[in-house]
């Protein structure tokens, strides 16, 4: 164990997930990006959609996915109609495979899955449709998949969050934007060790623990596991390493608004034990909201806006995290309890 400041860090280990074997069919790496945050209203489709632009036009083969399940409007942002054929149309079986509701969106190697919009239960998926529409999104023939995701924290907006290889987390320099991501990424964090605890049959022992003391941090709980069964503990530190999210500050309009990020890793190290990637910030620039309004994507319509340049460095650091960072595959959501999932 090491410490930082009052509170220990876990030491952490090489995750142990042995990369993701691709079908023998597939010429290439597939990445998932979903884009999640505490609340709405601050940019999570824009980021999406802009993040998915500056990566097609680098030659990476994109396909945006409107996950934000019975509240849909990627579509919108990108100044598209809704299409004919939407997420709807897999979820209720009347195609077979997601590449059958890919929309063109007339930019070159850029294209969409838009969202279900008159499907009653789509935003609350059953465990069966959830693990098939991830499924297909892991088995589209593109570089990178970008979820975009509905605010909150359902069950399911964290699932898909948490199975991808980068879970990015959207906030806007504000007091409640910033308690709002906490909660997010607390709630992402204990979902995905009652994933791990699911998987590697630790339901018993954890149950245990967390019903006689309580635990002032995630570290304390595992630091309490690792004394009880020091393999259960160095498997679960292994596991929870790879849950690693990256976060960007959208609409900064100071120096102290862009370093919020940083402050927002550090606490993040402290009090969970874990790495977070700040991606960088979106200067704030009329202009987006404009372009938004007008129903233009902004790196379309005004590529030359301080906003728009800062895409580029988001996609830099995406990419550099590719480069150096192994692709893990992490525990598949844990089914609900028998009877709360029909």
């Amino acid at each position: 164990m090491v410490r930082m400041g009052d509170a220990p860090m876990l030491q952490l280990l090489p995750p142990a997930a042995a990369p993701m074997r691709r079908p023998a069919t597939a010429a290439r790496t597939r990445r998932i990006i979903a884009v999640g945050g505490g609340k709405g209203g601050i940019g999570k489709s824009l980021i999406s959609a802009n993040l998915g632009i500056e990566l097609a036009r680098r030659g990476r083969r994109v396909v945006l996915v409107d996950a934000d399940l019975g509240g849909a409007n990627l579509h919108t942002t990108l100044g598209l109609e809704l299409p004919r054929r939407t997420l709807s149309d897999f979820i209720e079986r009347r195609v077979s495979r997601m590449d059958e509701v890919l929309t063109p969106t007339g930019i070159e190697n850029l294209s969409l899955v838009s969202g279900a919009l008159d499907h009653v239960d789509a935003a609350n998926p059953r465990y069966a449709q959830k693990m098939r529409l991830l499924r297909h999104v892991q088995q589209l023939d593109v570089d990178y998949a970008i979820l975009d995701l509905g605010a909150g924290t359902h069950s399911n907006v964290l699932d898909f969050f948490l199975v991808s290889d980068h879970g990015v987390l959207v906030l806007v320099p504000e007091p409640t934007s910033v308690e709002n991501a906490y909660r997010f990424l607390k709630a992402a964090f204990w979902r995905r060790l009652r994933n791990v605890a699911h998987v590697f049959g630790y339901d018993p022992l954890l149950r245990s623990l967390l019903t006689t003391a309580p635990f002032r941090s995630p570290v304390e709980l595992v630091t309490t596991v690792m004394e009880r069964d020091r393999e259960a503990g160095a498997n679960l530190i292994r596991q929870l390493a790879s849950f690693r999210p990256r976060l960007i500050v959208n609409q900064a309009r100071t120096p102290q608004d862009a370093d919020i990020g940083q402050a927002i890793a550090a606490a993040w190290r402290k009090y969970f034990g874990l790495q977070m990637d700040y991606l960088g910030h979106i200067q704030y620039d009329d202009e987006m909201w404009r372009v938004q309004r007008a129903r233009r994507p902004l790196l379309i319509e005004r590529p030359d806006t301080a906003a728009a340049r800062s895409f580029a460095g988001l996609v830099d650091a995406l990419l550099a995290l590719d480069a150096v960072q192994p692709r893990t595959v992490p525990p598949a959501p844990a089914p609900p309890p028998p009877g709360s999932d029909p």
